[in-house]
């Protein structure tokens, strides 16, 4: 069997170390499946996800020029998986309630008194909090 990039087989877990599993594929060829594609979440011990001699689906991931395969249990089980966003943009109607009335110019201007506003609000809560906004001497020295 020809290891093609990106394709989906079934292999058998035939070791387990702390930085992946070794799954031996159907014509006897073997790869590697890092810790970090194991499983969507983090894996902390991948004996709680992968047990020897279990089978499981790989994506093939990549073959290096020394002929070593690297493979994805995750991405094997992505490609399954119905996707729930959509490639396309989602579709606004315009002539609807969304557009906002009023020139760039008059927009730009409320904006900036709201922005002032608040900026105004925070450093005068700022200054509250810090006892009046400023470092005060005592008659003491």
């Amino acid at each position: 069997m020809l290891v093609e990039v990106g394709k989906i087989v079934d292999g058998k877990v035939s070791g387990i170390t702390n930085f992946g599993a070794f799954v031996q594929l159907s014509d006897g060829q073997t790869g590697l499946v890092h810790i970090s594609e194991v499983a969507e979440e983090y894996v902390k011990d991948i004996k709680a996800h992968l047990k020897e001699n279990q089978m499981v689906k790989v994506k093939i991931i990549s073959v290096d020029d020394k002929g070593r395969i690297s493979l994805s249990i995750k991405r094997a089980q992505e490609s399954k998986k119905p996707s729930a966003k959509s490639s396309r943009p989602e579709e606004i109607d315009w002539s609807q309630q969304n557009v906002v009335k009023g020139s760039f110019e008059e927009l730009l201007a409320k904006f900036m008194k709201d922005s002032d506003e608040r900026m105004h609000d925070i450093k005068k809560s700022f200054e509250s909090k810090r006892g009046g906004g400023g470092y005060r001497r005592s008659a003491q020295y």
